[in-house]
Order: structure tokens, then C-alpha cells, then sequence
């Protein structure tokens, strides 16, 4: 076995990483598994999507110094506008009215994911074992015993006082300790692109309620939006083969003319929804977080930023030094329980709410 580590963190998406980051200063030894190299095209976290930030989320990224590295590519929103296809209701929200620079900022994946793995190579306490991945977790009393296959065949065991389970929503860890989910499958697919319209969006989000789901349009820096368009998963797959002229005018259909028509479309991937929900957050000496703990549809655009969430309140009780002789001790367990309660129940209330309602067919409900 290799020297043991204080926490073990499996999954170097974007969650993952920034727990790294965040734990690198702290006076413990962090190791970090992903399954997939940084810069391999079969990378899932940092694909072609864009993520929509919180202005929670610039905060935890300044505070890490990040920022200034990624807000060269993170483009304003300004404002968000909210309608429902065939009402006449809409809501419009506007930073400068909240005395807020922005409400939130757009930012590619891939840009996310290019300035953590920069900032994990200057990290000399960090260890990574990337491409890699777990295949044997065995909980003990004081610690846990991981077992690791590199890509060329090779294993490795590690010994570690805290495993942080944050490898997706079909998380291996969390199967692993004994934690249960809860998956509801919305009977959805978001195609995903980027489109160019007519006229500049003018930093402006749009969320557009329609029968068969919703359709968000993300400002890009480059005057392009990037379009999360909602089906039927049946319909999903007949719309990736769909011609760019057939795409868009089916887009057009459902968003209307707000930024004149829509003249050129990027490549298009599609991704299932479902809402998973674990059925705790802990185990002993195991933390679940981001997508591990919630999957959430991404009607509100709150998926990462909750599991950034989780990934800085963790690194926040450590550093407060509650876990200086041991981070995978109980009450370091159920502090981080308790704090993360609050948030992740009503986040994943709301965005699934927010589904369920605008789907609702029932007239009443609807009105």
C-alpha cells in the first residue's frame, strides 16, 4: 500500500477538481482518481457544453484564484427572460436592477476544465492518478482501503481517511459504501448546441416553457448562444439526425423571433434526464457529492453550481480545522450533513418542480 492519504477523491470532473484545488493549500495529503484523461475527446465534464455560473460560484472560483484565468472566456448575463410558448405571461429579471454586475456568467466546459487541471500540475501535496480508475473500496475503522487500476493494466492500493465519492450520477463509490438512489427518469433528452442568430443577444438568458419541455438560450461570448433544446427522447433522437435547416427551423418555431432568425448551427449531442437523488449525502468515512449526491434537470441551470456548493463547504470544514486529525471522523461526517441539507433539498425541490409544473397537462394546473 502506498502512503496513506488524509482524503481520497474519486472523479476529476468539474466537482472533483475544485474540491482538489480547494484541499491543496490545507495542510493534507489529497489524492485524486479519474477514470478519463484530461484532454481525451471522451472527457464527459469538460465537453462542448457551456455551464451557467452563480455569482456564489464566481466567488468560490475567486477565492480559489481561478477567476482571473477563466473570466477572459466567461461571457455576462445581464439579464433572463422567462416565458411560456402560447401565454402571454413573462418575467424579466435584470441585474442592474438587483445592483449586480451580473446575474450569472457562461462559461465552456472545456475552459472550466483547462484552468482546474492547469492548477492541479502546480500542486506538489496533490497526487493524481489519471487515467485510472477504482475497483475495490473496503471500509474500515479508521480508514479505507482503495484499490486503483491504471490504464496500462497496472494496480495500486491507497489508503485514505476520507473517500470523496464524486464520479457521476452512476457513482461506483456510492454503490460501493452502501448508499441507495432514487432516479426519476423525465421521459426527456437535451439537444445540446450552439447557435447564430440574426441580431446580438445582448447578454441576455432566455428560458422558454413549451409542451414538449423547456428551451434555454445561453448568451456566448462571440455573439452565439448556446441552445438546450428539451424533447421527448424518441423525438431527441429523430432531431440529432435532423438537417441544421430542419433544426433550426424547428428551434425557430419554438422561440420565436426575439433575436431575429437563426442562420447557422453547431454540431448537436444529446443527454438524457433524469433527477438521482441519493439517499444520503454520507457513509462512514465517505462524502457523495455534485453529481454523485443530485441530478438535476437543467431547467434552472443549478446542477454545478449546487455541487460546487458541496465542494466548498467541505473544503470550508477542513480548513476550519475539524478534520486536523482525522477529515473522515464522524463529526466531521455530520457536520457536513447538516450543512448541506438545506440547499440540496430545496434546489432539487425546485428544479423539479419547475419540470413537473410546466409539464403538468391539466388545464387548471397550467393556468
Amino acid at each position: 500500500m502506498n502512503d496513506p492519504v488524509d482524503v481520497l477523491i474519486v472523479g476529476g470532473g468539474l466537482v472533483g477538481a475544485s474540491l482538489a484545488v480547494a484541499l491543496a493549500p490545507l495542510p493534507l495529503r489529497v489524492a485524486l482518481v479519474e477514470a478519463v484523461a484530461f484532454d481525451a475527446p471522451a472527457q464527459p465534464s469538460f465537453d462542448e457544453r457551456t455551464t451557467a455560473l452563480s455569482n456564489a460560484s464566481r466567488r468560490v472560483f475567486e477565492a480559489l484564484d481561478l477567476w482571473r484565468d477563466i473570466s477572459p472566456a466567461a461571457t455576462p448575463i445581464e439579464r433572463i427572460h422567462i416565458s411560456d410558448r402560447g401565454r402571454f405571461g413573462f418575467a424579466r429579471i435584470e441585474a442592474a436592477q438587483q445592483g449586480l454586475d451580473a446575474l450569472g456568467y457562461v462559461v465552456p466546459n472545456r475552459v472550466l476544465g483547462r484552468v482546474l487541471w492547469s492548477a492541479l500540475q502546480v500542486r506538489p501535496r496533490l497526487s493524481v492518478y489519471a487515467p485510472a480508475e477504482v475497483v475495490r473500496i473496503e471500509p474500515g475503522p479508521d480508514s479505507v482501503a482503495v484499490e486503483i487500476r491504471r490504464a496500462d493494466g497496472s494496480t495500486a492500493a491507497i489508503g485514505a481517511r476520507l473517500v470523496v465519492a464524486a464520479d457521476g450520477a452512476k457513482s461506483a463509490v456510492r454503490t460501493a459504501v452502501g448508499v441507495s438512489s432514487q432516479v426519476r427518469d423525465y421521459g426527456q433528452t437535451a439537444v445540446i448546441t450552439t447557435v447564430q442568430p440574426q441580431q446580438f443577444h445582448g447578454f441576455t438568458a432566455y428560458e422558454r416553457f413549451t409542451d414538449e419541455g423547456p428551451l434555454a438560450m445561453l448568451p456566448l461570448a462571440d455573439g452565439r448562444c448556446g441552445a438546450v433544446l428539451t424533447l421527448a427522447h424518441e423525438r431527441a433522437r429523430q432531431a440529432l439526425d435532423w438537417s441544421d435547416a430542419q433544426y433550426l427551423a424547428e428551434l425557430q418555431s419554438r422561440f420565436g423571433f426575439r433575436l431575429g432568425r437563426f442562420v447557422k448551427a453547431g454540431r448537436r449531442a444529446g443527454y438524457p434526464l433524469a433527477l438521482m437523488r441519493s439517499a444520503a449525502t454520507s457513509a462512514p468515512r465517505c462524502i457523495i457529492m455534485g453529481n454523485a449526491a443530485q441530478s438535476l434537470h437543467p431547467v434552472a441551470g443549478m446542477g454545478f453550481n449546487l455541487g460546487l456548493r458541496d465542494a466548498a463547504c467541505l473544503a470550508e470544514i477542513l480548513a476550519d480545522g475539524q478534520g486536523a486529525a482525522d477529515c473522515g471522523s464522524t463529526p466531521v461526517l455530520a457536520r457536513y450533513d447538516a450543512w448541506r441539507a438545506q440547499d440540496r433539498r430545496g434546489i432539487i425541490g425546485f428544479t423539479d418542480s419547475l419540470v413537473r409544473l410546466f409539464g403538468n397537462p391539466l388545464e387548471p394546473v397550467r393556468l
